[in-house]
């Protein structure tokens, strides 16, 4: 657990962060990360969601620690652990592929196929001060295996409505991968997508981490957490119909 010195929390940060919590028990804690805030530390001089870890420190000055991340613009279930020993064991899990993650995410058509698979190779490049991921042949300098799949829940003549299920766990992979088939998700400015959806803006990346299976630290039973998608996404889907 990391003990370095406690953010400066407002009254109404700590409750904002309170009120995503989806679960918590004695070694795991939850939440429902909203749209536009960063898991860990990035170049933006703001609070994140490690920093806001610090309104459940106990008494010992430890306090819950980040699992995974979810970029910032995506919304959903992200999991902290509460102690060093779900930490590890959390750890471990995530190497072995024991999470499944399931995403939500809107597209301007439905892929062709309507289900698959994905095993493109990425690799990471920098560009200024920005990363990117770029597939690249499996057997390119850098490259790293990635592999994600897709399913159509729904589709109409505005767009349709996808879930994602990566098998890896690349940064932005599902983002490079759903581009890669011609299939960029709304709201994604990075990859190509439409920045309009069923005639209306879309005001931010149209992802969102909808559910997370995984070992519980206590017995390693499976544990499925959900997260219903925010506003602004929810409207958009209606507006498509979907």
């Amino acid at each position: 657990m990391k003990t370095r010195q406690p953010a400066s929390l407002t009254e109404e940060d700590i409750a904002a962060v309170r009120s995503w919590v989806i679960h918590e028990d004695a070694h795991i804690i939850a939440f429902n990360k909203p749209s536009g805030l960063s898991s860990q530390g990035g170049r933006i001089q703001a609070h994140t969601l490690d920093d806001l870890l610090w309104a459940f420190a106990r008494s010992n000055g430890k306090r819950p620690e980040l699992v995974h991340r979810l970029d910032r613009d995506t919304s959903g279930v992200i999991l902290a652990a509460k102690t060093k020993p779900a930490a590890g064991f959390l750890g471990k899990a995530m190497q072995m592929r024991r999470f499944q993650k399931t995403y939500l995410a809107l597209v301007s058509a439905a892929p062709e196929p309507k289900s698959g698979r994905i095993t493109a190779a990425l690799r990471r490049e920098e560009i200024g001060r920005e990363s990117y991921m770029r597939v690249v042949e499996f057997d390119a300098p850098g490259a790293q295996g990635a592999v994600s799949g897709y399913r159509t829940l729904a589709a109409s003549e505005d767009g349709a409505l996808v879930e994602l299920s990566p098998e890896t766990g690349r940064m932005h992979q599902l983002r490079v991968h759903m581009a890669s088939i011609g299939r960029p998700l709304v709201g994604d400015v990075r990859y190509g997508g439409a920045l309009t959806f069923a005639g209306r803006a879309a005001p931010r990346l149209m992802l969102h981490a909808a559910k997370l299976s995984f070992p519980h630290p206590e017995g390693g039973e499976r544990v499925t957490l959900e997260a219903p998608p925010p506003e602004d996404f929810a409207a958009l889907k209606a507006a498509a119909g979907l």
